[in-house]
């Protein structure tokens, strides 16, 4: 009998099916909603996501044979339209900024140029602390004026290889120089 209930319980679960629908959303519409909402800090658009995933998953016709395997898809279909929400939110914001608050003002004063060369400074000898393959992606790049598939050609490596070269330099630098004592203009 027992073999029987649990044969019966693990039965496959279809997105398409409304039974089976409903049971799914019963089962980790709460669980959803909380690692939505622990990444984009918006109720609204938490319970947006979390409702678009279902219709993804109901669209799509997915067939789950286990509920944990629907919780686990589910889980990570918000997780990542939680993450791009939250990254086009940063990227909105920033370009709102800058649109806003950018000072069109092309003067400089003593003490721009100062803090200026201060900058400079602190990101040459930041630059000089990084091992010589992400120096060289960033030299390449950045004073060289090369593209990655120039630099790629330079360095004897792959394109993908240079992209993720300069993802990780630019990493290191930032933490390196750090944003608070550096001088941007």
């Amino acid at each position: 009998m027992i073999s029987n209930n649990v044969e019966a319980s693990e039965k496959p679960l279809n997105a398409a099916n409304s039974a089976d629908f409903r049971r799914i959303y019963n089962e980790t519409m709460i669980l959803l909603f909380k690692v939505s909402w622990r990444i984009v800090n918006d109720e609204d658009a938490a319970e947006d996501i979390v409702h678009d995933s279902y219709i993804k998953a109901s669209e799509k016709k997915m067939s789950f044979p286990t509920m944990n395997d629907a919780k686990f898809w589910l889980i990570r279909v918000v997780k990542n339209a939680s993450l791009n929400y939250a990254l086009r939110k940063k990227r909105e914001r920033t370009a709102y900024k800058k649109a806003l608050y950018e000072d069109r003002r092309q003067q400089t004063s003593g003490e721009t140029d100062l803090l200026r060369q201060e900058t400079q400074k602190i990101a040459l000898a930041a630059l000089k602390k990084l091992p010589k393959t992400l120096k060289e992606v960033i030299i390449l790049r950045e004073y060289g004026d090369l593209n990655y598939k120039e630099i790629g050609k330079v360095l004897g490596i792959t394109e993908g290889n240079v992209k993720i070269r300069m993802f990780r330099a630019r990493e290191q630098l930032e933490k390196l120089i750090g944003g608070d004592d550096v001088y941007l203009s």
